[in-house]
């Protein structure tokens, strides 16, 4: 079991930066296969980055070329590096946890608000 508490949300202008973690406790990271999601009024909770435990990265196109998702497994910590904000990033955004064997499972945090103004 794995709890995730994400931090590093808040109000930014379009074209700046901002940098999520998510701490885990509870468990390490490096048993999951990590992700973040957003979700935004009205619309459904949608994958923006993930990183497998082996390292490998992948993204939302809506994303690419402006997100970095890292993890460090000593600091038990998973980032999302945003840059070139815009509005339409505006959301929650929710670290995931996903545990592959025995099956598949997920844990969540609370969520972090990302505010991009114009």
């Amino acid at each position: 079991q794995v709890q995730l508490a994400e931090s590093g949300g808040g109000f930014v202008q379009a074209g700046g930066s901002l940098r999520l973690s998510c701490a885990a406790s509870g468990s390490t990271v490096s048993f999951y296969d990590m992700g973040w999601y957003r979700q935004a009024p009205g619309k459904q909770r949608e994958l923006v980055a993930e990183i497998t435990r082996g390292g490998t990265t992948s993204y939302a196109d809506s994303v690419k070329g402006r997100f970095t998702i890292s993890r460090d497994n000593a600091k038990n910590t998973v980032y999302l590096q945003m840059n070139n904000l815009k509005p339409e990033d505006t959301a929650v955004y929710y670290c995931n946890a996903r545990a592959t064997w025995p099956r598949t499972r997920d844990y969540w945090g609370q969520g972090t608000q990302v505010t991009v103004s114009s």
